[in-house]
């Protein structure tokens, strides 16, 4: 782990991205950090200018809602999986569907690019994985041996591994540098679905599962370094900072339609959705919006956000570390917000600005001032 300290916690601001139509499943930095990418249930992937908030583009073609997506490493392209059982690749120049890629059999829960920029890796409901070429959109391979729905997947920052986390609450991390991958480790610990799976920059590897936990492993060793306790339901969506100082997480709320989040949606109904309507009528003071801040050395939580949001779906740092960006539901505005981070000054107590409901407090990362 990282021995510096992170830096001291200053309050910052909020942004809205108000003009979804639907919840906001997924949310991505381009690697200049320029342009916001997030993913809706109304089938549509929005661009967004990150300075300003303006919206670039409202891209349709997906025929059910879009789950997941990702910029390629070089900035060129990005992907989108949906319901509809494919993955487009997008032209970010152009804003434009380059190719339609087809092989799952049902819903394709999550993409990722090789840092190369030349592979991508897909998993879905028909519990497989596809490794991709960008290039040709031929299928280089399919990796088989999850026993449930694949919803995440994540390249090792050195190219040579490929991890994947499934339902049956096991990661697989397949050896890419073979002819025919096999399945080299399987880290086992968590007690329920895994969700969501992010690399650091160093190569530690978290995860997120339904059992409210995240683990911090290094791969190498299947060494579990840190378990971080604290959402009261499932962990969503999971980000390192780019120096690999702190880690964000993203939480459902605690009731939907008058359950507690904890059985899976029916895999056979395609879009699934409706199983996580917030049911409005049943609220509980703890069903809000919440948005964790962990510090990778420790594991203790630094900071929590709170808001009157029901779902926060997904978090993601910009390239720099000063901004992170949480997608969000709400009944009535359906929204993806970003929270700017002003300097900290060592000896010096930040000012405590009015916050706002989902304001949050982060570490600057070396920035001179907030972003505007």
């Amino acid at each position: 782990m990282n021995s510096r300290a992170p830096g001291t916690l200053a309050v910052g601001r909020v942004k809205f991205f108000s003009r979804h139509r639907g919840e906001v499943n997924s949310s991505a930095f381009s690697p200049d950090g320029q342009t916001l990418l997030t993913a809706s249930e109304d089938g549509c992937v929005y661009g967004w200018e990150t300075q300003s908030g303006r919206l670039l583009w409202r891209l349709g073609g997906h025929t059910g809602p879009v789950k997941f997506c990702r910029f390629s490493p070089d900035g060129r392209l990005f992907a989108s999986t949906s319901c509809d059982c494919t993955i487009r690749l997008w032209d970010v120049a152009e804003a434009k569907c380059l190719q339609v890629l087809k092989g799952h059999q049902r819903s394709v829960e999550t993409v990722s690019f090789s840092p190369d920029s030349k592979q991508l890796a897909s998993g879905g409901w028909d519990k497989r994985v596809m490794l991709w070429e960008v290039q040709s959109d031929h299928v280089l391979r399919h990796l088989a041996g999850h026993r449930d729905s694949v919803h995440s997947s994540e390249f090792a920052p050195s190219s040579d591994c490929l991890a994947t986390g499934s339902w049956d609450a096991t990661i697989r991390i397949w050896d890419l540098r073979t002819g025919t991958p096999e399945v080299y480790q399987e880290l086992e610990g968590h007690s329920g679905n895994i969700s969501c799976l992010c690399y650091s920059a160093s190569g530690l590897l978290a995860s997120g599962s339904w059992d409210k936990t995240i683990h911090i492993w290094k791969p190498s060793t299947r060494s579990l370094l840190l378990q971080l306790k604290g959402h009261v339901t499932w962990v969503k969506s999971i980000t390192f900072s780019p120096d690999g100082l702190q880690l964000a997480s993203a939480g459902y709320s605690r009731m939907f339609q008058g359950k507690e989040m904890g059985t899976a949606p029916n895999p056979d109904t395609r879009y699934y959705a409706g199983h996580f309507k917030y049911n409005s009528r049943q609220r509980h003071p703890d069903q809000e919006f919440k948005v964790k801040v962990w510090d990778c050395n420790t594991g203790k939580c630094m900071e929590t956000l709170k808001g009157v949001l029901d779902v926060a779906h997904a978090c993601t740092f910009t390239p720099d570390g000063r901004l992170l960006v949480c997608g969000a539901a709400d009944q009535a505005r359906r929204q993806v917000h970003r929270s700017q981070i002003t300097q900290a000054l060592s000896k010096m107590t930040p000012p405590r600005m009015a916050p706002g409901p989902h304001a949050l407090r982060l570490p600057a990362q070396g920035a001179r001032g907030p972003v505007e």
